[in-house]
């Protein structure tokens, strides 16, 4: 990594932002450093197979070996009509390439979930400190005879969420949407 462009501060963003925004580019150049000399390979044959250099790479290959297989050229045409050699060629390329797409995909797939899990543990460790708090207000409160008021949702906040809890609700209520919708379309 280049030091030079982390030295500086950026005063329209916090300290603390700015410490995020530098671990995350650690990790993710971690994560690169890291990757199999396969998964380097497959990323990037998928990289280049993803932009304009491949199509035009491709229009011109496919366009000189018709050229050259048309008779029109000095050269002796070495796959005429219907072009079973190149038909061949492009569907083993087409095999291969689907692979090593599905080879990123698949490694970037194992990366976004661990980010979602390191997403899921901060939102609930967050969860939990901000349960505490309130709780620790409350106590607060109570201790200072500050009445709430009757329509206060403090009560619920102050709940410790279970993910599993929650993960339950989303279930009981797509099921029922799901059930809900096939009975109203019968």
């Amino acid at each position: 990594m280049n030091a030079e462009l982390y030295t500086e501060d950026n005063p329209a963003i916090s300290h603390v932002i700015e410490r995020n925004i530098r671990t995350i580019i650690r990790l993710r150049h971690k994560a690169a450093r890291e990757r199999s000399l396969q998964d380097r390979i497959a990323d990037g044959i998928t990289s280049f197979s993803g932009h304009m250099a491949f199509v035009y790479v491709h229009l011109v290959w496919f366009g000189v070996w018709i050229l050259l297989n048309t008779g029109r050229t000095p050269v002796r045409p070495f796959d005429p009509f219907p072009y079973g050699l190149l038909t061949m060629i492009v569907s083993l390329e087409a095999i291969f390439l689907a692979t090593f797409v599905l080879i990123s995909q698949n490694r970037s797939s194992e990366e976004a979930e661990r980010r979602a899990d390191l997403d899921l543990h901060i939102g609930l460790l967050t969860e939990h400190e901000l349960t505490r708090v309130l709780q620790m207000l409350d106590a607060i409160q109570a201790k200072l005879n500050i009445t709430d008021h009757a329509d206060s949702e403090l009560a619920d906040l102050e709940m410790e969420t279970k993910p599993e809890d929650v993960l339950a609700e989303i279930d009981r209520l797509q099921q029922r949407r799901v059930h809900g919708n096939k009975v109203q379309h019968k």
